[in-house]
This record gives structure tokens, C-alpha cells and sequence, in this order.
């Protein structure tokens, strides 16, 4: 994910009176750097044809905004699918015994993508759905 470079000034939403307004960063952020590692630092902003702070700035809101993989989305993503592809499959097991037919290799994979197209949807809905559940006393989990 790459942050656009924001042209300078940096425009806030236009005033009352129509024009706009540049943004005023009023906050700092120190850090204490080797000089060699101050001259990696200048040439890779240099390099970037950006000011140290304009690169720096970009970067540490780059590294910020990104999303962190969250191994439990992953983990019950793929358990709902798992659960979903078990519970289909039995079912779809059971008609056909019942019907004196065999399920076929093409329901089997049927099945599996349905599964997987709606993996991420599932996982989602039922962590909102845990997540949203009130604990005994009344508040929140």
C-alpha cells in the first residue's frame, strides 16, 4: 500500500471564506540516530527526491496504516469454511444415499469453492456476532 505524496502546503478544508487553509503539523517526533546512520537515512530521502522529514513522515505513516495480518481472522476463517465444506458434504452424503446415487467428484469441488468464496465473509460475521454478545452482567465482552 503506498501513501500519495501529498503536495506542499498542505491544504486543510477551505475556511468560511472560501480558501484554504494550510495544514499546521505542530507535533515532533525525535529520534537519536548514529551519523552513519543519519547519512543512510539522507541519501535514501534524497534519493526519493524528498526533504528527510517529508521522507521520514510518509514513512512512519506508511508503517502506521498498514494492517497488521491478524492471525485470528485467518485461523477462523478457515475454520468456518472447514465447518461449512463438513456440514455440506454430509448433507449432500445423505441425499444422495438416499436418493441411490453416489456424490459426485464435481459436488466435491462444487462445494469447496462455495466454501471458499465465502470463507472471509463468514469469519467476519461471526466475530462481529461474538464480539457484540453481552457478557451476564450486562457489559460488553
Amino acid at each position: 500500500m503506498s501513501v500519495p505524496r501529498i503536495p506542499a502546503p498542505l491544504q486543510s478544508p477551505a475556511s468560511p471564506s472560501g480558501e484554504a487553509r494550510p495544514v499546521l503539523r505542530a507535533k515532533t517526533i525525535a529520534t537519536r540516530v548514529t551519523p552513519e546512520e543519519l547519512a543512510e537515512v539522507e541519501t535514501a530521502a534524497e534519493g526519493a527526491g524528498k526533504t528527510l522529514a517529508e521522507w521520514l513522515r510518509e514513512l512512519a505513516l506508511k508503517a502506521a496504516r498498514e494492517r497488521p495480518a491478524d492471525p485470528t481472522g485467518l485461523l477462523l476463517a478457515e475454520v468456518s469454511t472447514l465447518r461449512y465444506m463438513l456440514l455440506n458434504l454430509f448433507h449432500a452424503t445423505a441425499q444422495a444415499n438416499a436418493e441411490g446415487k453416489h456424490l459426485l467428484p464435481d459436488s466435491v469441488l462444487k462445494i469447496r469453492d462455495q466454501a471458499n468464496a465465502r470463507k472471509l465473509v463468514d469469519a467476519r460475521k461471526l466475530l462481529a456476532e461474538f464480539l457484540s454478545q453481552e457478557e451476564p452482567d450486562g457489559g460488553k465482552q
